[in-house]
């Protein structure tokens, strides 16, 4: 596949219009956009309305005169300008010829860019001792979706859980479990995770009313943290019991290749992070405590927020944990750290970035980005809940998805009156557990969200399934013809025709498919692609429903076909940047 047209034709704008304007006129960002008619063109540039605020120019005259300065014959038809200011670009036909053809290697025509960036992405992240729930579920899906869009660009990344593995909650186990068996050596073995997750609700209830317990609890921390030999022994056995399980809940989300790395890897580099700040003057005493306060963060009176990364008694929290993993991170060679972590995060986020880049531990060099995301919402519009008031079990949602998906296969088999599949169990798989990604990440991450099988199982409509449904069917179409393998020997632009306005509309649309990408990687941002999946399996349907494939003769077939496989190509690409699987047949 040729460079994305808005790449190339966003360079060539600015080459003119500094030409044209001036070096001193700002450019809007981006300066070439999709038209907002395509009766005048396929793409626009808004950049002369933007000149002309800054000259106090016509922006018609100024519109005119960049359209005669582009240089863009080699892929454009002549530009042309449109009111209040509009100078509008049309893809000539030859160039989405080739982009077509290219488009049916492996890679959807993608190439792998020659600078790969270090990135650590911290996902999921659970705390452990309790089960994963809903609200692990966005971090875990968004998380994997740009892991999956930087790897297949080029960069160098490290899928990271940064799991809570030391914090209060095994204080509590801890002195639960020596008041529970004492004569079990302090170990949690011979507890399943249900009689775990059990245990865990007994020692909070103890915690919340009894304050000699919750003081135990707490020393107990900070002899964990000491390395006291009971406590670790217990906590190891708690970890293990807690990891099985969240190992389980990952591997059917299709998550893979993470790293855990919890609060304990930090444990030895803590010391030198409190030491640090209080040599360069950042952290001092506040109520027994020792904190930062960085400047710029106040409450609603006005008065500074501290950043604590030693408590009164001792212990060390999560804030001092963040700044020693974010420090780890930079002198192991990242250059990018993305921080997949609930909005509710940002202002501790804002702080430890703050703070560490006043202590000099986070040069200019190295990008830090949080990916806030909001909330998973129940049908009724409230945050999803169980009857009982509490987060629904991710394990168990994702399950019934499964379920779901399984009734939905088979039934679609009854209407068609074919056997269920032997492959029942794979497909309800891929199916429910595709569902439930795809309807988290065809939303704005910012956004809430309802929660709704039926909507998100639904053959019609922004859905996983409706996408994998187009899929199969483009197969089962490449099988008929013999191009189950791919596209015979020669099949290049040449042999790609776009004389059908549905033809044309199919080629524009598989040929912004590395500038969705790159657009996922610059706002962070994985609903762009899931958008792009869309519009393209509705162009799809449009060019099938006007256009012939297998009953026209050649070289129309050939070139319907490529068509055809170019769209499969992209759909199974970008399906599976998404984490989702596509199936050949449904």
């Amino acid at each position: 596949m040729p460079d994305s047209p808005l790449v190339i034709l966003a360079a060539r704008v600015r080459d003119a219009a500094a030409a044209v304007f001036g070096a001193e006129v700002t450019l809007p960002d981006p300066s070439v956009l999709p038209a907002r008619d395509p009766r005048h063109g396929d793409l626009a540039t808004p950049a002369a309305m933007s000149a002309a605020k800054q000259l106090g120019r016509s922006p018609l005259e100024l519109a005119q005169a960049l359209a005669d300065a582009l240089e863009v014959a080699d892929l454009c038809e002549p530009p042309t300008v449109a009111p209040p200011g509009f100078v509008n670009l049309r893809l000539r036909d030859d160039w989405l010829a080739a982009s077509v053809a290219g488009a049916l290697d492996a890679r959807a025509g993608v190439a792998v860019g020659a600078d790969p960036t270090p990135t650590v992405i911290d996902m999921v992240g659970p705390n452990m001792a309790k089960e994963m729930h809903v609200g692990h579920l966005r971090s875990s899906i968004i998380g994997d979706a740009l892991a999956r869009v930087l790897a297949f660009l080029g960069d160098d990344v490290s899928r990271v859980s940064h799991i809570g593995d030391y914090g209060t909650q095994f204080g509590m186990l801890i002195a639960q479990l020596e008041d529970a068996h004492p004569d079990r050596d302090h170990e949690a073995e011979g507890f399943g995770l249900g009689d775990l997750v059990a245990f865990y609700q007994a020692a909070k209830v103890r915690f919340d009313a009894d304050a000699t317990f919750a003081e135990r609890s707490r020393q107990r921390v900070v002899d964990l943290q000491a390395g006291e030999p009971t406590a670790r022994a217990a906590w190891a056995a708690l970890l293990e019991r807690s990891r099985a399980d969240n190992d389980e809940v990952l591997a059917l989300l299709g998550v893979t290749d993470l790293v855990e790395r919890g609060e304990s890897t930090y444990e030895p580099h803590l010391p030198a992070v409190v030491a640090d700040l209080e040599r360069a003057g950042l952290a001092g005493e506040d109520a027994g405590a020792l904190c930062v306060f960085p400047p710029g963060f106040t409450n609603k009176e006005g008065d500074a927020l501290p950043l604590i990364v030693r408590k009164s008694d001792g212990g060390f929290n999560y804030a001092t944990t963040d700044l020693a993993a974010l420090r780890v991170r930079v002198a192991e060679g990242a250059r990018r750290i993305v921080y997949v972590v609930d909005v509710a995060q940002s202002q501790h986020l804002a702080m430890v970035f703050a703070t560490a880049r006043a202590a000099g531990w986070l040069p200019d060099h190295v990008e830090v980005v949080h990916v806030a995301f909001g909330l998973v919402l129940g049908e009724d519009g409230k945050r999803l809940r169980t009857r009982s008031g509490e987060n629904p079990k991710l394990r168990e949602l994702l399950d019934e998805a499964v379920d779901r998906a399984g009734a939905f296969v088979v039934a679609r088999a009854a209407e068609r009156d074919e056997p269920v599949p032997d492959d029942l169990d794979a497909i309800a798989r891929a199916v429910g557990i595709g569902a439930v990604k795809f309807a988290d990440l065809s939303q704005h991450r910012l956004s809430n969200y309802i929660f709704s099988y039926d909507r998100m199982l639904s053959l019609k409509g922004d859905t996983a399934p409706y996408l994998q449904y187009a899929y199969a069917r483009i197969r089962s179409i490449l099988r008929e013809a013999g191009w189950r393998d791919g596209p015979p020997a020669g099949v290049g632009p040449s042999a790609v025709s776009l004389g059908e306005p549905q033809e044309r509309a199919l080629a524009l649309r598989l040929s912004s498919f590395g500038d969705v990408l790159d657009r996922v990687v610059a706002e962070w941002a994985p609903h762009h692609l899931s958008t792009q999946l869309h519009e393209l399996a509705q162009a799809f349907n449009g060019f099938y429903e006007h256009c012939p494939v297998l009953r026209v003769d050649e070289p129309l077939r050939t070139s319907r076909l490529a068509l055809c496989l170019a769209t499969a190509r992209q759909l199974e690409v970008g399906l599976g940047l998404l984490g989702i699987e596509v199936l050949d047949r449904l």
